[in-house]
């Protein structure tokens, strides 16, 4: 074998660990899922895979309401996770001193504690006769009739809340490796604090909003736990079909429909986010 065929294999031969787990622990599992919804039958009588493709189709016209449900309230809470991270992650960066480490480490103290029991805290919280509402119920200033749970605002303040570490860690290292001479090259070109932000930081804090956004959007679109505590019939995502589907009806060509058309959503939408709002794009629409 000559030297230059060796030196041409080295690539493959060192991403072989990774393309064999890759295959492994994800292709094969997703061929499974899609074997299985083009499956029909009943968990009695057993599966048979007739490639039912027109699965897709019913899927889609039967539950696309809560397709969008859960686009809107993943967008929603990614939106409100990073308005209100992105001042509290510029803090830390800026004015954290060396007490950065100690400031982060608070505010993610919460997050220690399990999602499920977090969640169920907030359903305590936001009780009609709870902490908050009970407490302003008694005092005259909410009516008696005020209901919060199982109403939209409930979820997405659920889905808010568990985003924020995820939004918060990428937008403070994106903040922290900016160096600080930029910003003061652009005060001695006597440019304003406001104009300092928006020409120098922002752009430069462009790689942590991407990720910020693509890591929460993803999360929470497909959450289902949060509206199953927090919210009612009226606020289903399409994580509580799939969950229904595939647990208590046992329905797997469905759920495993859904479940592909979720990804494939995701997948495509990540797709079109990053094509046209990327951070080089950000950064060239900013400056």
């Amino acid at each position: 074998m000559s030297a230059r065929l060796k030196s041409g294999l080295i690539p493959y031969l060192l991403s072989l660990p990774t393309a064999l787990w890759l295959g492994a622990f994800f292709v094969v599992p997703l061929a499974a899922i899609l074997a299985l919804a083009l499956m029909t039958g009943n968990s009695i009588d057993g599966w048979t895979l007739t490639w039912n493709f027109g699965i897709f189709g019913d899927a889609v016209s039967t539950y696309s309401t809560q397709f969008g449900r859960s686009f809107l309230y993943g967008g929603i809470s990614t939106a409100v996770a990073l308005v209100t991270m992105y001042p509290v992650a510029y803090w830390i960066a800026f004015h954290g001193g060396r007490f950065k480490s100690v400031l982060l480490f608070l505010l993610l103290l919460p997050f220690f504690v399990s999602f499920v029991i977090r969640i169920i805290a907030w359903q305590f919280i936001l009780a009609d006769n709870g902490i908050i509402l009970g407490a302003l119920k008694d005092i005259g200033l909410l009516p008696e009739n005020t209901h919060v749970l199982s109403t939209p605002f409930a979820v997405v303040a659920g889905l808010t809340y568990d985003a924020l570490p995820f939004m918060l860690l990428p937008l403070y290292v994106a903040l922290q490796r900016i160096d600080r001479g930029h910003v003061e090259a652009a005060a001695d070109l006597y440019a304003s604090a406001s104009e300092r932000f928006r020409s120098v930081i922002l752009p430069l804090s462009a790689p942590g909003i991407y990720a910020g956004i693509v890591l929460v959007a993803i999360t929470n679109i497909g959450d289902y736990v949060s509206a199953a505590i927090l919210g009612g019939p009226s606020t289903t995502m399409i994580g509580n079909i799939i969950q229904t589907q595939y647990v208590n009806n046992a329905n797997y060509p469905i759920a495993s429909a859904l479940a592909l058309i979720l990804m494939v959503t995701l997948l495509l939408a990540m797709a079109v986010y990053a094509r046209v709002f990327g951070t080089r794009t950000l950064q060239e629409h900013v400056t």
